[in-house]
């Protein structure tokens, strides 16, 4: 399995979209922190680049890499190893090789530029949004065969997650909003892993104006630090629920 993390990893860090990727970042981040004299502006401005740009290209390029991949997987099934070994392999070596790519791009300016707690929360945030949508990806490429049919639903849901989602909950809040819903919005927050890496980080900021009515919600019921460790919690239960589901289906699968 190590063998398998190892050379994915080395092949994925000299693939030029890693790399592009990693300097895109990198631009982005320096460009933000060096135009803005606020650090909390700049933070914020990362913050929203993380969560919009973040899920759809990890998403796009994570499915597009497990189907180009498939016969590799199918190479690798020939021998003796189990199945989840080998699907643990590829996801490690593609999750870890994009949470290096962020950590690069978007961790290495924040530590030389703006360090501090809220910098490493943002980079801990992008990382966790990076393993989710890995984990997503994964678990369209077990269960689509079709390539093209893969990539549409891995758009679709990055759009679910990053536009979608917050225009159904406000809808849901303008039409129950004469009802005691706010232990219900607190709940429908922790679908949408996106909105929870908003709040996560927004609890450790002095941002109170621009936290929104779900940061406000989540600091009134659960407070800063149970709000924290609720929207981390369900951060990594977003991680491990699409890679156990992709693991359960692929032993059954047949290739």
């Amino acid at each position: 399995m190590r063998t398998i993390i190892k050379y994915i990893l080395k092949d994925l860090l000299r693939n030029k979209v890693i790399l592009i990727y990693t300097l895109i970042l990198a631009i982005l981040a320096v460009s933000v922190l060096q135009l803005d004299a606020n650090p909390a502006k700049g933070l914020m401005s990362l913050l929203n680049l993380t969560l919009l740009f973040v899920p759809i290209i990890t998403i796009l390029f994570a499915t597009i890499y497990f189907f180009n991949a498939s016969e590799f997987i199918e190479l690798l099934l020939s021998q003796p190893v189990r199945r989840s070994k080998v699907l643990l392999a590829v996801f490690g070596g593609l999750a870890l090789s994009l949470s290096l790519a962020y950590a690069v791009g978007i961790g290495l300016p924040l530590f030389f530029l703006v360090s501090g707690t809220e910098s490493l929360l943002l980079a801990v945030t992008g990382i966790l949004l990076t393993l989710i949508f890995t984990s997503l990806a994964l678990l369209i490429f077990v269960l689509t065969k079709d390539k093209t049919k893969g990539i549409g639903i891995a758009i679709v849901t990055a759009l679910f997650f990053t536009l979608l989602f917050d225009g159904l909950l406000i809808g849901f809040i303008y039409s129950f909003g004469e009802y005691p819903i706010d232990e219900a919005v607190v709940g429908l927050i922790a679908l949408n892993p996106v909105d929870l890496g908003r709040v996560f980080l927004l609890l450790h900021m002095d941002a109170a104006a621009l936290m929104g009515y779900s940061g406000a919600l989540f600091k009134k019921f659960l407070g800063s630090g149970w709000g924290s460790v609720y929207a981390i919690g369900c951060l990594v239960f977003w991680v491990l629920l699409p890679l156990l589901a992709s693991v359960r289906v692929f032993r059954r699968k047949d290739l």
